[in-house]
């Protein structure tokens, strides 16, 4: 640890940027989490400290494996986040970012989400966000099919059936109810 003092530390890439949003994200929410809730989070942090620390001191070979899944699938996850709205984003796009084969992305991200597919959590986080975006008044006038494209599903038709799947009602008629006004649903 002695190697890290007076040294500067890069807060805008890598391990530093994700422990420095991962950190002003739990500020912005500490007061919604429960104590079990803040306790896993809390192993979150060093985790993700013990990443960064190990990066600075190119030393990231001897954290052990957990820790650096657990760093690599919070960086996977803030990728898919800031790339949703891309149709182009594949498993492919997302090894190659984190310069990993697809098949360690696919292994990885399977057992830390306790068995959800990489393209599951893409398609119910696509699908989370047009729901949010059909309910939200200031979009009222956005066309279904424009709020599906920002959402990162072009097709209109895949659009529409997945939304049914999901929700049990087309996207039409879940922003119908969503907008409509008391007693006019």
């Amino acid at each position: 640890m002695r190697d890290l003092l007076g040294r500067r530390f890069s807060a805008s890439e890598g391990s530093g940027a994700l422990l420095t949003q991962f950190m002003l994200g739990l500020e912005r929410q500490a007061l919604t989490l429960g104590p079990p809730e803040a306790s896993r989070l809390g192993e979150a942090v060093v985790d993700l400290t013990a990443a960064w620390v190990a990066r600075e001191l190119d030393a990231v070979a001897v954290l052990p494996q957990e820790v650096r899944s657990r760093a690599l699938m919070e960086n996977v996850r803030r990728f898919i986040r800031h790339n949703l709205h891309d149709p182009g984003l594949t498993p492919a796009v997302i090894a190659a970012a984190h310069h990993i084969s697809v098949s360690h992305l696919h292994r990885v991200f399977t057992r830390e989400s306790h068995g959800e597919t990489l393209a599951a959590a893409i398609r119910a986080q696509r699908l989370r966000k047009a729901h949010r975006e059909l309910a939200d008044p200031a979009l009222r006038t956005v066309p279904v099919h424009a709020v599906a494209t920002r959402c990162g599903i072009p097709r209109a038709a895949e659009f529409s059936r997945a939304f049914r799947s999901a929700y049990g009602l087309s996207p039409r008629e879940h922003r119908r109810r969503a907008l409509a006004g008391p007693g006019d649903a």
